[in-house]
């Protein structure tokens, strides 16, 4: 019931995640964050948020992506009901999909990030999300967001879609986290046009000036 895509940037560093699904709030349900740690995806039929924070944390600690999703999923008697992805701090991605999510399903791994999703109108789909990003030019997110159109055109979620979410971690900067929960026609559109309103006049006037992982006490002085 839904696709994703996380990526990071060689060169800078910084971490990037957008999702879409046919069903509400997407953001809150799947994508998590964690400088110093990585991104996951957490989605399904039955999808677990434990997975999503959890994983976080044993990056955070150490563990790779790989060791994060093989153990996570190992452990879990639900797994089949479940899908999961995970980039880690140093790049290494992995993913997993249960045997028992509404087809078509499945993840495709690509230089920098990972794509995965279910109850697709296409296994296709999801390189298309990743193609979608890799040949995008622009910042990060909007490398994202046309990566989610990428996905929509190739197919989509196979009842449409309602809710879109996007995630970008940097050194440099506050965490951009933007999500359009419900929207009738074009949940896509909807975050793009927020995206635009958040990366542009005052409001971006004033979330340059907040601390970041490489300034924390900036805006004190």
């Amino acid at each position: 019931m839904t696709y994703s895509i996380l990526v990071q940037d060689d060169e800078t560093g910084a971490l990037g995640a957008a999702a879409a699904t046919g069903s509400l709030c997407v953001g809150g349900w799947v994508l998590r964050g964690r400088w110093g740690a990585g991104l996951s995806a957490s989605q399904g039929a039955a999808p677990s948020v434990s997975w999503g924070e959890e994983a976080l944390t044993l990056m955070r600690a150490g563990q790779s992506a790989p060791e994060v999703v093989a153990g996570l999923t190992s452990a879990d008697r639900g797994r089949e009901w479940r899908q999961m992805a995970a980039l880690d701090s140093a790049g290494r991605t992995a993913a997993f999909t249960g045997a028992r999510n509404t087809p078509a399903m499945g993840h495709h791994a690509f230089p920098g990030g990972i794509a995965s999703g279910n109850m697709l109108a296409s296994e296709a789909v999801v390189r298309h999300l990743a193609d979608g990003y890799l040949s995008a030019g622009g910042t990060m997110a909007e490398r994202l967001l046309a990566a989610l159109r990428a996905a929509e055109a190739a197919g989509s979620d196979s009842r449409g879609l309602l809710s879109a979410a996007l995630l970008v971690l940097r050194p440099d900067a506050a965490p951009l986290t933007l999500r359009i929960d419900h929207h009738e026609s074009d949940p896509i559109g909807a975050l793009e046009a927020l995206h635009r309103r958040a990366t542009r006049g005052d409001y971006a006037a004033w979330a340059a000036q907040v601390p970041h992982p490489a300034d924390p006490e900036r805006g004190l002085d």
